[in-house]
């Protein structure tokens, strides 16, 4: 794995002015979003290798990981290089990698080569594990077809696959925004946590459109800062009014300032109303709750149960620091779950492509009747 230090330290104005120069046709479903939501600033497969923008650093350092093999993607993912929903692109590129590098081998080697490689992608995350299993999946079964038709290089078949479940995703992400604002006063003021990823920008471009102003109040979240470095600044991108707070003043700016609505992505929203989202989700959820502000949780409801969560520990170590500084004394030991899980009682709705449902009237949502899925290609 490849470390580009295109390590150029770059104000916004900068990062803004590479974005405004960059391809803007209004075809695809990433049109007018931020810098980070552009397809090729998530994760990209060109040339034998899946570049990838490096999150833990951006805004203040524009870099990309540069990944020659499909070790390098799982890496990447569970090293946190892209996080939300950019690992999901992420092991869709790298199954076109995979395809790419044994393109030309008896159908066999190319299936276990393959087999491998979504194994070894979709646990790179243990929480995530059920959804990446479903990007992979939509990406070996195409695979098998393929090869059965005759085709011997996948490659340019498994990026399409990547690519259509980009373009699907983004689509549907916006209804969810559309419906998500539709909540929303014509000036708002939304409190968020961690970085949804497309629903930032598509219920941003969505309140546009509607005339709606949203001021942002953004929690930094902890320890990587995906609040105040990601959601605050596709915010800024798109115009719209964000203030950073750290992570122990949500209760504080819900008690003194009005909120209209507390909202979150989720890593997983359960069949039975549980939502896993980002460790801190749970605490603002209570405040919102204690001080009536409703939280709506944004995303397609999933295929498992509170029963099937697993929580993901990560390194203490990083609970220690903050980008990179260390703030405590040697054997003083850490505490890091990456996701906490909100019971749907503290839950006012899930907002989705279909419209908003109840945390107790998920079964109401209707699957695709085409076949195809939000995170692969095909219904698994």
């Amino acid at each position: 794995m490849t470390i580009n230090f295109d390590d150029r330290r770059q104000d916004m104005p900068n990062l803004q002015k590479n974005f405004d120069l960059k391809n803007l046709e209004h075809t695809r479903q990433d049109h007018g979003l931020g810098f980070l939501l552009r397809y090729e600033n998530v994760a990209w497969y060109e040339d034998g290798v899946v570049r990838i923008l490096d999150r833990r650093v951006y805004p203040t350092t524009l870099r990309y990981v540069t990944c020659e093999s499909v070790e390098d993607v799982a890496r990447a993912i569970a090293d946190m290089v892209t996080q939300s929903a950019g690992p999901y692109t992420a092991a869709g590129m790298g199954m076109a990698l995979a395809a790419h590098t044994v393109a030309g081998k008896a159908k066999n080697k190319q299936l276990e080569a393959l087999r491998r490689a979504a194994d070894l992608l979709s646990t790179a995350r243990p929480t995530t594990e059920p959804r990446m299993r479903r990007v992979t999946e939509s990406a070996f079964q195409t695979a098998k077809k393929a090869l059965d038709a005759g085709e011997s290089d996948l490659t340019d078949i498994l990026f399409s696959v990547a690519f259509n479940a980009l373009e699907r995703r983004y689509a549907r992400m916006s209804l969810v925004g559309q419906h998500f604002v539709s909540l929303l006063p014509k000036k708002a003021v939304v409190l968020t946590q961690c970085f949804g990823e497309t629903i930032v920008g598509t219920a941003l471009r969505a309140a546009k459109n509607a005339g709606i102003e949203i001021k942002l109040f953004c929690p930094e979240t902890r320890p990587y800062f995906q609040g105040a470095r990601l959601t605050a600044s596709v915010a800024i991108d798109m115009g719209a009014d964000v203030t950073v707070i750290t992570d122990n003043m949500p209760a504080e700016v819900l008690s003194r300032h009005t909120v209209d609505v507390f909202t979150s992505a989720a890593d997983a929203i359960t069949l039975d109303g549980y939502v896993v989202n980002k460790i801190g989700t749970l605490q603002i959820a209570i405040a919102a709750h204690y001080f009536g502000v409703p939280y709506f949780v944004t995303g397609i409801p999933d295929t498992i149960t509170r029963n099937d969560v697993v929580i993901e520990q990560r390194d203490p170590e990083y609970v220690l620091r903050a980008r990179g500084v260390q703030n405590t004394k040697p054997d003083v030991k850490g505490y890091y779950p990456s996701f906490d899980v909100t019971p749907p009682h503290l839950i006012a709705g899930i907002v989705t492509d279909q419209g908003i449902l109840t945390p107790y009237t998920l079964s109401d949502y209707k699957t695709d009747g085409a076949g195809t899925d939000f995170y692969g290609g095909l219904i698994i």
